[in-house]
């Protein structure tokens, strides 16, 4: 058996693995050590399994201490104990606090601060699931008791979910430019516009569905005084200060990405104490919630890194390399390929899943055609964060669904997520033909 047929056995095998939802890291490193120990025991064109041994112990033990030792790979934990510590100093929650305030007067303001909320969430954990399952328990229980339709509430809030993958600080951005060797401050910045854009064009969703059915959403609330709305504003400042300290503090050369996480974190433990809503035992429960959260990354990341090794053996990259330029397909049919590709899996796999499995192929495909990596990467993001709300998986309305539990059948929440859907493809469509709203503040970082 050649080395490129053991590589093409092993995505189908990591394909099946995957569906049937074997954990990623197991699937990961269980493919690729395996295929590794074929292609180095059939080396000869004989099957010689006292020769493998010792190289492929070699390969998985090398490319996993590289990978542990990796400095990009430091800000993981930082940004997970971020987001952790933030949601139970009550940061996070500020910002959908405060937009509602700002909105109740507004039909549909609650939904709007939802989405806002959702954004301000994403902003500080960079977890598209953590972002749909915390604020599914505040937002959407909120809009169904104000008599909002059942598929606004809980489209709204798994939709805005999603922006967890592409607001700045993002794991998913992370793992891509370890395994891309690109900047992750740039990958950072790249993706602010992109997200803002989709926060928008959410807010517009909500908007034209309110006008077109006006039922969707109770009447107005009772607006808010000044003093509310001054005192809510006020609340939500911790948020926006340490938004700005990650994208202002990388944008302009103050910090990497790891310090401005290692600041961002160390602030917003003085805030929480500060405030009186921190605790030493909240802080513990932070602090434990997060080495378990990114020993589970870590885990996932040296799968992925053993993986990649083992696909490297088998020559596949090149060969679909040679086989994409003997076709002669032009940039744009291959991005829509790829596009394809990523939308589909997306039905049905979870995003790291996704990325480890395609980024081995898929970037010397990029690179080839000369496409920026940075853009690109955003491109993938995007396209990974619109599968957490395809059906049928949409892991984003699972997580949502078992929150909110019989109120909003997983049914319910499908019939309102194909709104959000045509907005996350616009917002691609953009990103894809005007590659500028990626890169134009991506351009200054270090």
């Amino acid at each position: 058996m050649d080395p490129a047929t053991i590589g093409l056995i092993a995505f189908g095998l990591m394909l099946v693995l995957l569906a049937m939802r074997v954990p990623i890291a197991f699937a990961l490193i269980g493919v690729a050590t395996t295929a590794a120990f074929l292609i180095f025991a059939l080396r000869t064109g004989t099957f010689m399994p006292e020769r493998a041994f010792r190289a492929t112990a070699s390969l998985v033990f090398s490319n996993s201490f590289e990978l542990m030792h990796s400095f990009d790979l430091s800000m993981i934990p930082l940004f997970v104990a971020l987001g952790n510590i933030a949601y139970r100093a009550g940061i996070t929650t500020a910002v959908y606090n405060s937009a509602r305030v700002w909105l109740m007067q507004m039909r549909g303001g609650v939904a709007v601060a939802s989405v806002v909320g959702c954004g301000g969430f994403s902003a500080i954990t960079g977890s598209s699931i953590a972002c749909a399952s915390t604020m599914g328990k505040i937002c959407t229980p909120e809009m169904l008791r104000l008599g909002y339709d059942p598929r606004m509430a809980t489209a709204s809030v798994a939709a805005g979910g999603t922006m967890g993958s592409l607001i700045p600080p993002s794991v998913l951005f992370i793992i891509y430019a370890i395994f891309t060797e690109t900047s992750v401050s740039k990958l950072f910045l790249a993706g602010v516009l992109p997200g803002l854009l989709t926060l928008i064009g959410f807010v517009l969703v909500i908007w034209i569905w309110i006008a077109m059915d006006p039922k969707v959403a109770p009447v107005r609330e009772k607006p808010a005084s000044r003093g509310e709305k001054l005192s809510a504003a006020i609340e939500a400042w911790p948020a926006m200060l340490i938004f700005l300290i990650i994208v202002i503090g990388i944008y302009g050369g103050f910090f990497t990405a790891t310090a401005a996480a290692a600041v961002s974190v160390v602030i917003t433990t003085f805030i929480g104490f500060a405030q009186r809503r921190l605790s030493l035992k909240s802080l513990w429960e932070a602090v434990r919630e997060s080495c378990v959260q990114t020993a589970a990354l870590f885990i996932v990341a040296a799968g992925a890194k053993i993986f990649v090794a083992a696909i490297a053996l088998t020559g596949t990259a090149p060969a679909l390399v040679q086989a994409v330029a003997d076709a002669q397909l032009s940039p744009t049919v291959l991005l829509l390929c790829i596009c394809a590709v990523y939308l589909l899996l997306g039905m049905f796999l979870d995003p790291i899943g996704i990325m480890v499995l395609t980024l081995p192929l898929v970037i010397p495909l990029v690179e080839t055609y000369g496409m920026n990596l940075i853009w690109f990467g955003v491109v993938v993001v995007k396209l990974l964060e619109i599968g957490l709300i395809t059906p049928p998986v949409g892991l984003n309305a699972f997580v949502l669904s078992n929150v909110v539990g019989r109120a909003a059948p997983l049914g319910t929440i499908f019939a309102g997520i194909w709104r959000f859907l045509c907005a996350d493809i616009v917002v691609l469509a953009l990103i894809l033909f005007f590659p500028a709203i990626s890169l134009v503040l991506s351009a200054g970082a270090p």
